[in-house]
């Protein structure tokens, strides 16, 4: 049974794509501070984390642990950055906390722990095995009875992996109808280009063939974001569901997106107050296209 897609009230499109925006803006202040690391897929993922954080997520920051949450697990540890940025636009955290990024007895290390920080869900990083914490945690919130949903951040790199696809099985087979999945697909990894090292395209037939209900959509379309995780999750089917975001690194800042090496970034110096002015100037010309 599928769900009806009604189009969004603009003014939430509008209060989301400032979220989005800001996401970015505090993704940039943290990696400024050491002048390196994952800023492309920071900014790639800002627009799906602004859906998710502040307005699909059933969170509460002043109780982290609450047992009647949503779980956001990101597998992809290194994406640090972006989840520290997400979770304070959500009010875990101060603004001013976010110069704290990687030093010394920061909430922030460079890779996302759970022992660390409030809001993170588990110790991403070793890729393969973020689908599979899900699965269990999925599994047991079935079992509690519990109505709240499990979103498990993955990148395109990480299907390499046999044990995404391990998960992807078990997920079917136990109808985790709670678990949504969500794959960036920026077409990068360390050593290259996703789909030059081992390309796992058509993504959406594979999911479906192992049982999964899947989307694709243009992961920087913060409309369509909102309209197809609605579906996903109000969708009336056993299936657990996955939308593959597709994303461009370094997105709002042009000089970063135009960079050769994009896995891991280092920014000079000189270069930070212009990151920051693109970005606006990005934003801006964003707002003035859609009339507002």
């Amino acid at each position: 049974m599928t769900t009806t897609r009604t189009s969004p009230d603009p003014e939430r499109i509008l209060r989301l794509r400032e979220a989005a925006f800001r996401i970015r803006q505090y993704a940039l202040i943290q990696a400024e501070v050491q002048g390196q690391g994952y800023i492309g897929q920071a900014l790639d993922i800002s627009d799906v984390l602004a859906v998710l954080f502040t307005d699909q997520l059933q969170l509460d920051p002043l109780d982290p642990e609450s047992e009647d949450r949503d779980r956001f697990q990101l597998s992809i540890g290194h994406y640090a950055l972006a989840l520290y940025a997400a979770l304070t636009e959500a009010k875990f955290f101060p603004v001013e906390e976010l110069s704290t990024y990687a030093s010394d007895d920061s909430r922030f290390p460079m890779s996302s722990m759970r022992t660390y920080t409030p809001g993170v869900e588990i110790s991403g990083g070793s890729l393969g095995h973020g689908l599979g914490i899900a699965n269990g945690v999925a599994m047991g919130l079935k079992r509690k009875g519990s109505d709240r949903f499990v979103y498990n951040l993955l990148s395109d790199g990480e299907l390499g992996e046999g044990s995404t696809w391990e998960a992807a099985a078990v997920a079917a087979h136990h109808s985790l109808d709670n678990l949504i999945a969500i794959v960036d697909f920026n077409d990068q990894q360390a050593d290259g280009k996703s789909t030059h090292m081992l390309s796992m395209e058509p993504v959406t037939d594979k999911f479906e063939a192992f049982g999964w209900i899947a989307r694709r959509c243009d992961g920087h379309d913060i409309e369509e974001l909102l309209t197809t995780l609605v579906e996903l999750r109000e969708i009336e089917d056993p299936r657990p569901r996955v939308l593959i975001v597709d994303t461009t690194l370094g997105k709002g800042v042009d000089f970063l997106e135009e960079r050769e090496k994009l896995h891991f970034m280092k920014v000079d110096e000189e270069e930070w107050a212009r990151a920051h002015e693109k970005l606006a100037e990005s934003h801006q010309a964003l707002t003035q296209e859609i009339g507002r």
